[in-house]
């Protein structure tokens, strides 16, 4: 792969309209722009990230989230671009927008996650692998719907979907996204037919893709079932996602009282020397404010992972675009930050995402996802019937819920799901089963 092809400035269904023309605003900061102003970006702001949505006291949802993990692959991108700038000198590659590229992909990549965070994926793809929606395989197959897309249900091809499908009486090319940007977001680039059931794209995108993959010049692997190499900036939006969940998580466990002030000041200083750990006790010795303490230490060690991860990209750069590069950029850092982030992850494990609050927003997602799967399902299978179509009467034009196959049909319902934030999610389920009534 080479930087020239690999940084393109064309936009996904507007190829015919692409022009070399410069504007005040480049395409790559155009697309960030656009995202923000986006209705689902705003409704990230009442989804959860890890913990319940904030009551006294605030912690990250989805959209604050996004935010930083924008900052911070946009922090790890332009260190890079100016390294490849020296290395390629006469390059015509915009290596200056690599970072405009990985901020606006970070603001995307979680776009098309469902409400109740990472349970409320595990709750699609239980429905379809273990639970009611299990009779419906035959069904999918038989009109040549690809059924794994279902019971390996993940919230990053639905965020490609979501970016590049023409909803009904919505323009072409969906939100018209550059092919780098887009490209940027697909951290498993082939279908769901793989044997790790791992997925970048749905059965519905996968023609798209590889005119996205194939205009930038992407390895690849294999036909059938398909398969490209990663494309080279996805490390980064991966390395920024890695870095942010992972520490933010322990810093709110902290203000949480899940963790107390030791354990996390102990968890976060375990990154550095402890020459480096005796001038960081001494500078927290300046501010009494716990909180104020903690930030500087989570600051520390995420400009730290920053660098790391910026080395392990230029020290891999030429493997990296050859597509044989293993691995996220983070398995690959020194050896004393790796067992300090491997000594996060127990944590989280065992502490965070094992906590009853945490655990009761799973059950709920569970619970309310998997319900509304079922009783819209039924409702595309029979929409003839009276209840059917009171239900139908309420999902949006945009969705394709008549179309003439089951595959199609099963995505229109699952494209309205994952777009609901927590609290819509919750009032439609009471208002389904008689729980609450709208205001008379």
């Amino acid at each position: 792969m080479n930087w020239e092809q690999l940084l393109s400035s064309k936009r996904f269904g507007m190829e015919k309209y692409h022009d070399e023309k410069k504007h005040d605003r480049t395409a790559f900061q155009r697309d960030y722009d656009r995202l923000v102003f986006s209705a689902p970006f705003r409704r990230l702001q009442n989804k959860t990230q890890v913990f319940p949505l904030p009551g006294s006291i605030f912690v990250h949802n989805r959209l604050t989230h996004s935010l930083e993990v924008s900052c911070v692959g946009r922090s790890l991108s332009l260190s890079i671009s100016r390294e490849l700038r020296k290395k390629y000198p006469e390059s015509e590659a915009a290596f200056e927008e690599i970072g405009a590229i990985v901020a606006a992909a970070c603001l995307a990549h979680d776009l098309g996650n469902p409400p109740f965070g990472h349970s409320g994926e595990k709750a699609i793809s239980t429905y379809f692998a273990e639970g009611k929606g299990r009779c419906l395989e035959n069904e999918v197959r038989s009109t040549g719907g690809r059924w794994e897309d279902f019971i390996n249900f993940d919230g990053n091809s639905n965020s490609i979907r979501l970016l590049i499908h023409q909803f009904k009486g919505r323009r072409k090319g969906g939100f018209a996204m550059t092919y780098s940007m887009l490209a940027s977001i697909v951290k498993y680039p082939y279908s769901s037919v793989n044997a790790d059931g791992k997925l970048g794209f749905f059965q519905s995108e996968e023609n798209d893709y590889k005119l996205i993959a194939e205009g930038l010049g992407v390895h690849k692997l294999s036909e059938n079932p398909l398969q490209y190499a990663r494309f080279p900036l996805v490390y980064l939006v991966e390395a920024a996602d890695d870095i942010c969940y992972k520490i933010m998580d322990i810093e709110d466990a902290c203000k949480l009282h899940i963790l107390s002030m030791d354990e996390t000041i102990n968890l976060f200083l375990n990154f550095f020397s402890e020459e480096k750990q005796d001038h960081m006790k001494d500078t927290m010795l300046m501010v009494d404010d716990v909180n104020e303490k903690i930030a500087y230490l989570r600051s520390s060690v995420i400009g730290l992972l920053v660098d790391e991860c910026a080395r392990i990209f230029l020290e891999n750069e030429e493997s990296i675009l050859a597509g044989t590069f293993q691995g996220s950029l983070i398995k690959h850092i020194s050896e004393r930050a790796k067992e300090a982030y491997r000594t996060c992850t127990e944590v989280s494990i065992k502490r965070i995402y094992r906590s009853k609050d945490v655990l009761d927003i799973e059950l709920a997602g569970h619970r309310i996802i998997g319900f509304l799967i079922e009783v819209f399902v039924d409702a595309i299978r029979n929409p003839n019937d009276r209840y059917s179509q009171l239900l139908l009467e309420r999902i949006p034009e945009q969705y394709e819920v008549k179309a003439e196959d089951l595959y199609t049909r099963i995505l229109a319902i699952l494209d309205y799901i994952s777009g609901m934030t927590d609290v819509y999610a919750l009032d439609l389920y009471r208002k389904i089963t008689g729980m609450s009534l709208p205001a008379v």
